[in-house]
């Protein structure tokens, strides 16, 4: 493995972690979430403050020009023995899964995937974007897995949790180096990214496209800079995500638009816009998901719009509730991923209209899996047929 360019500090995976404080504006700049919680797992609670005295420079009335530097990124290895995560999920449309990191430092304050880091004696707030964890393991593991006796060859969705185009990406080469495996045993793959880096394999991906074994999709959220910066701070900006999208349209590889998620009250106007926009880009499909705030992430959204949209959050909320059976979330089987009432139903048949008007609602060749080859490990015997 490459060394990475830029300067990674590594840290143990499972061993009990020291979180970052909630920091000031200035310590995290290009961060999207704005306080640091302990992990839902802790016994103790953890609240950061400053006396004025050992930090002054931190009050609004401070009395040094201390300007606390910015939180750096960590990167530490994880040791994992199996690359492959299956699900028996109603509510997904893929049984199986691969994640090359785990926390992901595009920062974004809504992903769902932030609790996960609880689990490790992390925080799902600036850890989960500041502590991450590569698989440089993962292609040799996929081998592995691919080449056993049992395994029965299904699409494999990337880009489900963690985003594998992220930042750390274009040092480790995790995630290419995982395309190359399944481009050698002609395995089907699906991804879902809100970078610009995935424009970097679409050798790959357009060799395999054109043998119905990859599509991708791009997130856009909102077309707006600005708002994209303080909400996904350290993703593509859309123009380059839209740049993303024709490229690889123009290689020959399949790419829809996500818009994902629709924040009330936030993103929602901007729907048909993105649709189009992503249409005009190349992109032939589209999707879209509501905000959903599992477990941390509802707290550390209400923190954003505390920061970002004091004015909104009422309304926000409001929004949330009213397609969350009150609640600001759901987390049942079936319903999670279908929010209901007025306002849900709104958004539904305007994605519908806007796609069937842009020629986006079409489905694309599902995907072969009757090209799988079992990978041939060192010390294996050939199959005679």
């Amino acid at each position: 493995m490459e060394r990475p360019s830029r300067s990674l500090a590594p840290i143990p995976l499972g061993m009990p972690a020291r979180p970052v404080p909630a920091a000031p504006p200035e310590a995290r700049k290009g961060r999207g979430a704005t306080v640091n919680p302990s992990g839902r797992f802790e016994r103790f609670r953890r609240e950061a403050f400053t006396d004025d005295w050992s930090n002054p420079g931190w009050s609004d009335g401070g009395g040094t020009d201390y300007v606390p530097p910015p939180i750096r990124t960590e990167v530490g290895v994880d040791a994992t023995k199996t690359i492959i995560a299956y699900n028996a999920s109603p509510d997904i449309g893929f049984d199986r899964s691969i994640n090359p990191y785990r926390g992901c430092e595009h920062g974004c304050v809504y992903c769902f995937a932030r609790p996960t880091h609880s689990y490790f004696g992390l925080s799902a707030g600036l850890d989960f974007e500041t502590k991450l964890f590569a698989k440089p393991e993962a292609a040799r593991l996929l081998e592995a897995e691919l080449a056993a006796p049992k395994y029965v060859c299904h699409p494999i969705a990337m880009g489900t949790n963690t985003d594998p185009y992220q930042p750390v990406e274009r040092s480790f080469k995790v995630t290419r180096s995982i395309l190359e495996v399944l481009e050698r045993c002609e395995h089907p793959v699906t991804i879902v990214t809100k970078s610009a880096l995935v424009a970097r394999d679409a050798d790959i991906l357009a060799r395999m496209a054109a043998k119905c074994l990859a599509w991708v999709g791009v997130s856009v959220t909102t077309l707006d800079k600005e708002l994209a910066r303080r909400m996904e701070p350290r993703a593509a900006t859309p123009a380059r995500r839209l740049a993303a999208i024709r490229a690889l349209a123009e290689a020959g590889v399949p790419v829809g638009v996500m818009v994902a998620p629709v924040v009330p009250a936030v993103t929602d106007h901007e729907l048909e816009a993105i649709l189009e926009a992503a249409r005009d880009a190349g992109a032939s499909s589209a999707g879209f998901i509501m905000l959903r705030l599992p477990y941390e992430i509802k707290d550390l959204w209400m923190e954003w719009l505390d920061v970002h949209a004091p004015m909104k959050k009422k309304r926000v909320l409001e929004l949330i509730r009213g397609m969350r059976n009150g609640k600001l979330n759901d987390g049942e089987f079936g319903s999670r991923f279908r929010p209901t009432g007025g306002y849900a139903g709104m958004i539904r048949q305007r994605f519908m209209i806007a796609a069937r008007r842009l020629g986006l609602e079409r489905e694309g060749r599902p995907l072969d899996c009757t090209r799988f080859r079992k990978p041939v490990l060192p010390g294996q015997q050939l199959a005679l047929f």
